[in-house]
């Protein structure tokens, strides 16, 4: 799913119908909580046999953890690992499996005693109040499970809370409302026609599965343009080895530091990529690509020039505004075309902090010293050139900046 999330919607939309069934095939059933929490257990680990069968020695790179801003374009390989883990040994497959297992044994817990205890007898099967008590408590289980998802990506990426849980309600709306959607249908169609309802209602699941891998290489690809225009610059003498790398780094940790959520995290980290493609039109080469020191209407020529060049690769449009704004003022508006972006105020502080680093290392001066350095110059224009809450937050994560 976008952001990296890890998700099986066919086996979360089955353990969720489990998790509400009422009669079976006009019968009533006496399973409860305790066995659909056993029974879900042992689904997730049926999951994982496939996995241990075809098990081969492959050479894995280290990536960072989903929303981390390093496991899209340009992510980096680490030190590769000789043989394949066991899924249980993998922190993101084990986390979502026991946010499935949470998620049903929730619904099940405040379903099943109510149903086996005889208080939804009052309830026809057939009338709008059954149907209305399944979605609440269907409701109740899915802010649950994005609550658990936002707790879990907080601890993993560094996200703040609040962001971390707004993209897992947005995410909800998306493929989760479906898989919502899809274990009541099941649950209620199984009281009439019995096991037949899984393979009826999970097929449109496994349809949306098919196109959301056909998305996912469609992303694929535009990760492999975006990595090959942020090196194009490099390749051609215009900018310092490794300098989009470091602004995206950069970029990502003050976005995550001021709140922004893992699809602006992910627009940030493309822009920043490729924020320095228009220094392409230059006649000669800007000396180590040091855009913050031209006057202010060249820097925003290259800009403007960059986000045209983006504008025609097939990203998303928010990357190439982005990067057509970053050189605008901080302060107020230009041209009549409204506040500048966040993002490009980040990319702005990003990209001359790197700038003023690689020349302080050129001048032989020390990194800590060189760092300091840095911030003061970004001190100097807060509030004018570079935005305030930006460079605030630059001072606060500097040790992670690189």
């Amino acid at each position: 799913l976008p952001g990296d999330r890890e998700q099986a919607p066919i086996g979360a939309a089955g353990a969720l119908a489990y998790a509400l069934l009422g009669p079976l095939r006009g019968l009533p059933t006496a399973h409860g909580t305790l066995q659909v929490v056993a029974v879900t257990g042992a689904g997730l680990a049926l999951a994982w046999l496939p996995g241990l069968a075809g098990a081969r020695p492959t050479i894995r790179a280290r990536r960072r953890p989903p929303g981390g801003c390093r496991t899209g374009p340009g992510a980096r390989p680490g030190r590769p690992r000789p043989h394949r883990r066991p899924p249980w040994a993998d922190p993101a497959r084990r986390d979502s499996a026991a946010r499935r297992l949470l998620g049903a044994g929730f619904a099940a817990a405040i379903f099943q005693p109510l149903y086996n205890g005889g208080l939804i007898d009052r309830f026809s099967p057939d009338g709008p109040a059954y149907g209305a008590f399944l979605t609440a408590v269907a409701a109740l289980a899915a802010l649950c499970d994005a609550t658990l998802a936002a707790v879990l990506r907080r601890s993993a990426t560094g996200l703040r809370l609040p962001a971390a849980l707004e993209d897992e309600l947005r995410s909800l709306f998306g493929i989760g409302s479906a898989i919502v959607a899809t274990g009541m249908l099941v649950s209620l169609a199984a009281g009439e026609v019995g096991l037949w309802a899984l393979p009826l209602f999970c097929t449109p699941l496994l349809l949306a599965q098919v196109s959301f891998r056909r998305a996912a290489a469609v992303r694929a690809t535009t990760g492999q343009t975006i990595a090959s225009l942020a090196r194009a610059t490099e390749v051609a003498g215009y900018t310092p080895h490794g300098h989009a790398r470091r602004v995206a780094d950069t970029a990502c940790a003050l976005g995550r530091e001021l709140g922004l959520g893992t699809r602006e995290l992910a627009l940030l980290e493309y822009a920043a990529l490729m924020h320095d493609v228009g220094q392409l039109s230059l006649v000669e080469p800007v000396p180590d690509g040091a855009t913050a020191v031209l006057p202010c209407a060249e820097q925003q020529r290259i800009a403007r020039l960059g986000s045209e060049v983006i504008s025609r690769t097939g990203v998303p449009r928010q990357v190439a505004e982005q990067v057509a704004r970053l050189a605008d003022p901080c302060a107020g508006t230009a041209g009549g075309e409204g506040p500048v972006p966040l993002a490009a105020r980040i990319i702005r502080v990003a990209n001359a902090h790197d700038d003023l680093l690689t020349a302080a290392r050129g001048r032989g001066v020390g990194e800590a010293v060189g760092r300091l350095e840095a911030l003061e110059v970004l001190r100097l224009g807060r509030g004018r050139v570079y935005d305030a809450r930006v460079v605030d937050a630059l001072a606060r994560v500097g040790g992670q900046a690189r």
